[in-house]
């Protein structure tokens, strides 16, 4: 899309971006999405060191479009990490789960272009002096970790638009050109898409899983676990537990005894859904196909502009 800050800024033809979601954004997947015009992120947040370097390596080979890593600063190895995208020319880094001053200024000095996930103004102003060259605002509605101030998407990003002039992504709750066309009306600049992109053949996500995404109800999902930090969950034995818990007062070591390790890796990898943690947005209940993911991006683009089209005809 001609002049768009979000394409310009990263290079790429449309202005929709795959997030870079654990257990499912490998090189595959986005290999595919940079592939067909959008902007591809492999998940470091589920990747040891090697195992990333090994995804960059396969992505350079399988694209020869722009791409990106998903970094959660939070993550324990997250000097091999940085050191590894550095290594490995990465051009592209999507950081959140921690504080942007820390690593920002660092991977640009290195040519790096940065955008940071933000759920309130708050950090979104914070992320802009921390000299970010981009904001991705996401929604109380998205999957996996979630925010505690529960803004939903529809609210924070013209709350976002209003403080800042940098290139706005919006995300959580946006799985279609209807959606896309949407949070470009309310002032983003472009999208990221995450659960949409669970359900392709690329997904590096259990099948069980995809199943399970193709069956969910629109209150199929709630975000829990707030006492470590918010998730929203696909509501499966391992949810009634955590329910349990609530209901008996359980104290937060028990809650982080229950979650254990690995539970999802279990549930989303190797598609335990009994036992799994089982992260995805609420947008999984209008999602009842798999599709590869250069499909679903010729899909979103095609339905953005009819939408667009539609909208312009209407009158008052």
């Amino acid at each position: 899309m001609k002049n768009n800050p979000i394409s310009s800024l990263f290079n790429i033809q449309y202005p929709l971006i795959q997030a870079g979601m654990i257990w499912a954004s490998g090189w595959k997947l986005a290999s595919a999405v940079s592939n067909a015009g959008g902007l591809g992120i492999i998940g470091a947040g589920s990747m040891y060191p090697k195992v990333l370097k090994h995804h960059i390596q396969a992505c350079k080979k399988a694209t020869d479009q722009p791409f990106g890593v998903n970094i959660p600063l939070l993550y324990p190895d997250i000097e091999k990490i940085i050191a590894i995208v550095i290594e490995e020319e990465v051009e592209i880094v999507f950081t959140s789960a921690g504080n942007p001053k820390t690593w920002t200024a660092h991977l640009q000095d290195h040519g790096i272009t940065v955008a940071h996930v933000v759920s309130s103004v708050k950090f979104a102003l914070k992320s802009e002096e921390s000299g970010v060259d981009a904001i991705v605002a996401e929604g109380f509605e998205a999957g996996g970790h979630n925010s505690r101030e529960e803004i939903t998407t529809m609210t924070l990003i013209p709350m976002v638009r209003e403080k800042t002039t940098l290139p706005l992504i919006a995300a959580g709750g946006i799985a279609t050109g209807r959606g896309m066309l949407a949070a470009m009306a309310l002032g983003a600049d472009g999208v990221q898409i995450g659960t949409r992109f669970v359900m392709t053949p690329e997904s590096s996500s259990h099948p069980n899983f995809k199943q399970a995404i193709k069956e969910i109800p629109d209150d199929g999902t709630l975000s829990t676990l707030k006492e470590v930090i918010p998730t929203r969950l696909i509501k499966n034995k391992f949810f009634e537990d955590v329910l349990e818990f609530y209901a008996r007062q359980g104290s937060r070591d028990e809650l982080i005894e229950l979650i254990g390790r690995s539970r999802s890796k279990k549930g989303m990898f190797e598609g335990d859904l009994e036992e799994g943690e089982l992260q995805i947005g609420q947008i999984g209940g209008l999602i009842d196909e798999i599709k590869p993911a250069a499909e679903i991006v010729k899909e979103v683009i095609r339905e953005f502009k009819e939408v667009q089209q539609e909208v312009s005809e209407i009158s008052f």
